[in-house]
């Protein structure tokens, strides 16, 4: 009996093996010190990749808040058109499709005094760019503009990177949980 549920067991582990985990990244925006005024978020976040998949996560005190916008709203600071908006001290933002995302601080003179973000979601498999800095008049990177159907663009081919929904991160951290759990069990 028990080694026919040893059996099973590592069944069980070769088909976590084939059948791979979603693991995204959380990232604090503005690190450590959170999403507070003074920040320098063009400069955090140039150091960044965002993946989808992976989350945005902001801190804050009851004095911010958190705004997603539009291009037009981050570039002028307007709360007007909020596409959502965030309170609590504590948001994660799951990055869902690939493209620009804005964020700006909802209280009055926040966003003017730096509490703006400004990402670039690149489809897991894909090749990150580097956003141009807030107030630079032409991109570094060429944009990839979405279809008006509402399909997303193919992902680039022969790059050499796991395409699809899993990045070779996500392949990697799938494959070492179930060997680790293989190895408990058989």
């Amino acid at each position: 009996m028990a080694r026919v549920t040893l059996m099973a067991a590592c069944s069980l582990m070769v088909l976590l093996l084939a059948v791979p985990s979603v693991f995204g990244t959380d990232h604090t925006v503005g690190g450590s010190s959170g999403w507070t005024l003074g920040g320098n978020y063009d400069s955090w976040a140039s150091g960044q990749t965002f993946t989808v998949g992976d989350n945005l996560v902001f801190t804050y005190d009851s004095t911010h808040g958190v705004d997603t916008v539009n291009e037009d709203g981050y570039k002028s600071c307007s709360t007007a058109n909020a596409l959502k908006t965030y309170t609590g001290g504590n948001t994660k933002i799951a990055l869902t499709t690939p493209g620009k995302m804005y964020f700006i601080c909802p209280t009055p003179g926040h966003c003017s005094g730096g509490m703006k973000l400004a990402i670039n979601v690149v489809a897991a498999g894909s090749t990150p760019t580097t956003p141009a800095p807030s107030g630079s008049k032409s991109p570094s990177t060429p944009s990839t503009t979405t279809p008006a159907t509402g399909s997303s663009p193919p992902p680039p081919a022969g790059n050499g990177a796991v395409g699809g929904f899993f990045s070779a991160k996500q392949l990697m951290g799938s494959l070492v949980a179930s060997l680790l759990i293989l190895a408990f069990m058989c």
